[in-house]
């Protein structure tokens, strides 16, 4: 069965100078998730936030008591070097890391930003890593990139390199307590990262129908362009975390946008029993 509905509104469309208020109205307007991109300049072309303004907004919010909780930072890492920024925000409060396959398969194993190596990273060893410091591991895939290349990561038997969202318990300050059940994650972007306010790429969900029929438990995220007029193509291919910016934030009514999101996304779930 599906796993069920995750809304979670993107703050790059929120209004940065109240961007704590906007956070936690947008939680008390029952989203599950905030999500957090994280773009760097070099992976993509834009630049949005970083470590320190995660501590920030984490003030606003409370933490999550379980794994995939209320109040989650989805952080999606739009960064050349995701390795190098795994410490620094895990401690800004940082929930689920969310990297690109992409800039895992090219960047360095440094673990400081202010260091360099000439080992590289890859996937398996990035998912590691993160669960190794205690946040839920992602991976997301481009327009470009296709489906396949996650097949061999998502079926690893060594757990800990699986992009999964693992059931636990989160006190206020302490890292999530890993527990052996596996609920695995994967972000497909139906535009091309870097920038907010997009139109939907339909064609992209080909590959969460893929992913869906080869792995009906799965948590399948999508990003970009999903509102009103979308949700219902990206809900029928079978994704269940459904990130949207300026359809929330540009609302009148966020509240309502995101109860008929949750609907499109439970309707399909509900009829796939």
């Amino acid at each position: 069965m599906t796993p069920r509905a995750i809304i979670a509104p993107s703050i790059l469309s929120a209004d940065f100078a109240a961007l704590g208020a906007a956070c936690s109205d947008t939680i008390s307007q029952k989203a599950d998730w905030l999500h957090v991109d994280v773009m760097d300049g070099h992976f993509v072309p834009n630049m949005t936030f970083g470590a320190p303004v995660i501590t920030k907004i984490r003030t606003h919010v409370q933490r999550p008591n379980a794994a995939y909780g209320t109040g989650t930072f989805d952080c999606h890492m739009m960064i050349a070097e995701p390795k190098k920024w795994v410490k620094d925000f895990q401690k800004a409060g940082c929930d689920l890391y969310c990297f690109h396959y992409e800039a895992a398969i090219t960047s360095t194993a440094a673990e400081n930003p202010a260091d360099s190596s000439d080992r590289k990273t890859n996937p398996k060893d990035l998912i590691r890593y993160i669960h190794d410091h205690g946040m839920l591991a992602g991976i997301a895939i481009k327009p470009d990139t296709a489906v396949d290349v996650l097949w061999d990561i998502l079926e690893n038997p060594e757990k800990r390199e699986t992009p999964d969202v693992r059931e636990g318990l989160r006190s206020s300050d302490m890292p999530i307590v890993i527990q052996c059940h596996v609920i695995q994650m994967v972000l497909v972007m139906t535009v091309y990262p870097g920038f907010g306010g997009q139109k939907f790429m339909a064609s992209e969900l080909p590959k969460v129908k893929a992913l869906r029929d080869k792995y009906p438990d799965l948590n399948i995220e999508v990003d970009g362009g999903l509102a009103e007029g979308t949700i219902d193509q990206a809900a029928e291919a079978g994704a269940n975390v459904i990130v949207a910016g300026s359809a929330v934030f540009g609302s009148k009514d966020p509240a309502a946008v995101i109860e008929r999101l949750r609907e499109a996304v439970e309707k399909r779930r509900q009829s796939s029993l």
